[in-house]
Parts: structure tokens; C-alpha cells; sequence
């Protein structure tokens, strides 16, 4: 996948070489590796889509589809994982770990 990046709008070129526009929701690293969280911008559905950032030849990045199925599950537990200490507040009945514990 080909990419430019603007702001938060990226051009992805898809399979049949069409430029897609995609919003950048989330960014976030799990293990050294980024990732990106993105939406298509004319699309009426709410689909999302997890992209690895790699960086090209000239240190431009790139964004690549996760194939690995462990890779892709790790990845979606680490996003959600982070969206729930987004959302709720140092009193919610979460099981997760506040900063301030």
C-alpha cells in the first residue's frame, strides 16, 4: 500500500488502485512497532482499520496491513485495552491499571 500523509487525512491506494482517503483516528506502539488506526472518510459504515507504520527508503512511512492473525489479535486487545483507560475516569470499576495506583 502506497501512502501521503496530511494532516490527519491519509491516501491509501487500495488493491485496484483507487486513492481511498482515510482519517487517522489513533496512533499507538505496541512492542517498538507503530500502528495506526484509520477510518475511510466517505464511507457511511463505521469501519476502522489497524495499519502497521513502517518507514520506506526515505524515512517516509508507510502503511502496511497486519496478515499475521497473532500479530492482528495483539494488536486489537493492546488498542482496546487503551480505549478503555481512555474512556472511563480513576473511579470507574475497570479492571485496569490507573497511573495514579
Amino acid at each position: 500500500m502506497d501512502n501521503e500523509f496530511n494532516n490527519d487525512i491519509i491516501e491509501l491506494i487500495d488493491e485496484n488502485g483507487n486513492e481511498v482517503d482515510f482519517e487517522l483516528i489513533s496512533s499507538f506502539e505496541l512492542d517498538d512497532t507503530r500502528y495506526a488506526v484509520v477510518a475511510p472518510i466517505d464511507s457511511d459504515s463505521d469501519d476502522a482499520y489497524i495499519l502497521r507504520v513502517e518507514q520506506d527508503e526515505n524515512g517516509e512511512d508507510i502503511f502496511v496491513g497486519i496478515d499475521d492473525e497473532d500479530e492482528f489479535n495483539d494488536v486489537v486487545e493492546a488498542y482496546n485495552e487503551l480505549l478503555e483507560e481512555y474512556e472511563c475516569d480513576d473511579d470507574c470499576d475497570c479492571h485496569h491499571h490507573h497511573d495514579d495506583e
